[in-house]
């Protein structure tokens, strides 16, 4: 019995080894690809959002970080469809027919909420930061000399991890459906689930209390919208499993 049940999980564990290797792989020729166009989404990026900004280098080495950066941001969005893919295809087997069904439609949910956080950083909060700090250079009398590799390394750690948060409703029902949370217990952590995402807006924005609040509020509607999603899927799988209940009933 001891090997029988050793076999299933050394497969288990061969197939997840296997998938994350694959998922690698893509990682490493997204990122190859990216860095062959770094040049041309470095221009785009310059012409659309830092044509107004006065740009230098300190250092040899910061163009050629700013290159790396490029390619991992668009490593890290080419291979996220690869990669929740293989995550469904992993957890497949556990999951019944129309959970299968259900998770397999998260994926391009998850890749649009995605692409939603990246926009709402680039074209909302990043212009809105940029311009509070110019203002603050502006009263103090400083004259703005921005460090390539800085700059856009700020820009990357507020759009980046947007694109992460804006994610949670997706999870939310992904672990809604799979019976591992609900929405009583997503009602019951509001208030830490609240003090949780604030301190992330604090630390992901500049230090001033408008730049946490912009960030704060859609992820606070991102979390009530995640909480009226379960309260929806909850009811539909209880509707849906009361059938099979009532047919285990008059079985019995």
């Amino acid at each position: 019995m001891h090997d029988d049940q050793a076999q299933p999980l050394s497969e288990h564990l061969r197939e997840l080894r296997n998938r994350i290797l694959w998922v690698l792989i893509f990682f490493l020729i997204a990122f190859i690809v990216s860095v062959a166009y770094a040049k041309d989404i470095f221009e785009w990026v310059r012409q659309d959002s830092m044509q107004h900004v006065p740009l230098y280098t300190f250092s040899p080495g910061h163009s050629l970080k700013v290159w790396m950066q490029i390619g991992f941001i668009g490593s890290v969005v080419l291979t996220l469809p690869v990669a929740l893919y293989h995550i469904w295809q992993f957890v497949r087997p556990g999951l019944k027919k129309s959970e299968q069904r259900a998770a397999l439609l998260y994926i391009p949910a998850a890749i649009l909420l995605f692409a939603g956080g990246i926009l709402f950083g680039y074209y909302v909060l990043f212009p809105y930061l940029i311009q509070f700090l110019q203002s603050l250079n502006r009263q103090l009398g400083l004259q703005e000399m921005y460090n390539v590799y800085e700059y856009f390394s700020f820009m990357v750690n507020i759009i980046l991890p947007l694109g992460f948060f804006f994610e949670l409703p997706v999870i939310v029902l992904f672990l809604t459906r799979i019976h591992i949370i609900t929405p009583q217990f997503l009602v019951k952590i509001r208030r830490f689930a609240y003090l949780a995402l604030v301190i992330i807006a604090a630390v992901i924005t500049p230090p001033d209390v408008i730049s946490a609040i912009i960030v704060t509020i859609p992820l606070i509607f991102l979390y009530e919208i995640s909480i009226l999603l379960s309260h929806w899927l909850t009811k539909k799988l209880d509707k849906e499993d009361q059938p099979q209940l009532e047919d285990e009933e008059l079985e019995g």
